[in-house]
């Protein structure tokens, strides 16, 4: 396997997941970088809308997605500046290394009654050990529980996991 493959590999807390997400549907990748949760959802079945503010790094995930003809479209969005509406009618809504916590109404409004959350990101800990450094970035002991109040928690975890320090969760929308 080729270290660009490697890089597009989804998180394993999503693939590890896969039993709990709906059979198909529509699903949403928040803050997609280079596409890796995309497109293993769109792979998946999943009808899949990607945003990201790099314009380039959306551009790419387009042409791959072409590429493979899969049901994916990315679209370049700053998620940190003004009132941002994600939408209101996802199955699924994925988020992976990416923390901007004035996001959380819009991530929970985007997922429809019965629709699952996939989250994961660093936590304080992380600092000790390398990047992200800034607390902006990084997760308080037990915050994750806290933004997602509210949904049915079907699994979760924190510590250290393939070497990183984060919180997780896939909890499922009442």
């Amino acid at each position: 396997m080729s270290d660009a493959h490697e890089e597009l590999e989804p998180a394993t807390w999503l693939t590890a997941h896969r039993a709990l997400l709906p059979a198909s549907g529509r699903a949403l990748d928040v803050a997609c970088g280079r596409g890796r949760h995309a497109l293993w959802l769109a792979r998946e079945g999943f009808h899949t809308t990607a945003i990201d503010r790099d314009a380039r790094v959306v551009a790419a995930v387009n042409a791959r997605a072409r590429a493979d003809r899969l049901p994916l479209v990315a679209a370049a969005m700053d998620l940190e500046t003004g009132l941002v509406t994600l939408g209101t009618a996802y199955d699924v809504v994925v988020v992976v290394h990416y923390l901007h916590r004035p996001l959380f109404p819009a991530i929970l409004a985007a997922i429809r009654p019965g629709g699952v959350l996939v989250y994961e990101t660093f936590t304080r800990a992380q600092a000790a050990r390398g990047r992200p450094t800034n607390p902006a970035f990084l997760l308080e002991p037990g915050e994750l529980r806290r933004l997602v109040a509210g949904l049915d928690i079907l699994d979760e975890r924190e510590g250290d996991f393939e070497g990183r320090m984060v919180a997780s969760v896939v909890a499922r929308q009442l």
